[in-house]
């Protein structure tokens, strides 16, 4: 299929890069697991950490079914149609871990990087298969355009919550901190 061939060196960079990025989660998270963990982390890291190795995963998984040799486009139009609606429905359990997790107060910006910039992401992947026989160079830019969405919005979470345990986290537990902490309860 030459549509689709030319777009062998865009998934061959997009599928690097989130293979890379997986690996580097999985270097802090290793550095981050050498401090003591918080009540509900365990919570907190299913709502916050796990979806973006699952966005960076949904991109190299894409980068990957789409580099390989079909030899129509109506069974990788299906796949990552199905990677779409999974993607919607594993938003709506990102939803609610965030929503119970006690760890971390979820701000606007947390809701929108975590929930609902990933949940159009997915959308677009899942109703984009509809186009694909009929306008194939759209439906692969919609596809590429949702896979990089994707790729960015979770070096965007990784980056935050990289910042928020070098940043902030140490502050909540630093022996000055517990002393802060103390005194208030005291006055």
């Amino acid at each position: 299929m030459s549509e689709l061939a030319k777009w062998d060196s865009f998934y061959s960079i997009v599928g690097s890069a989130a293979g890379a990025l997986i690996g580097l989660q999985f270097v802090v998270m290793t550095l981050v697991a050498q401090r003591p963990a918080a009540h509900g982390a365990a919570e907190a890291g299913a709502a916050y950490a796990t979806p973006t190795i699952v966005h960076f995963g949904s991109a190299l998984l894409l980068c990957a079914l789409l580099r390989a040799p079909w030899e129509t486009i109506i069974v990788p139009a299906a796949l990552w149609g199905l990677m779409g609606f999974g993607g919607v429905a594993y938003s709506v359990i990102v939803a609610r871990r965030m929503w119970k997790q006690s760890l971390y107060q979820a701000e606007f910006e947390d809701w929108v990087f975590y929930l609902v910039l990933p949940l159009v992401g997915y959308a677009v992947l899942a109703v984009s298969p509809l186009a694909a026989r009929s306008h194939l160079r759209e439906a692969l830019f919609t596809v590429g355009a949702a896979t990089l969405f994707l790729l960015f919005v979770g070096i965007r979470n990784a980056w935050d919550g990289t910042t928020y345990h070098v940043f902030v986290k140490p502050r909540h537990d630093s022996p000055a901190a517990s002393r802060d902490d103390d005194s208030k309860k005291m006055k």
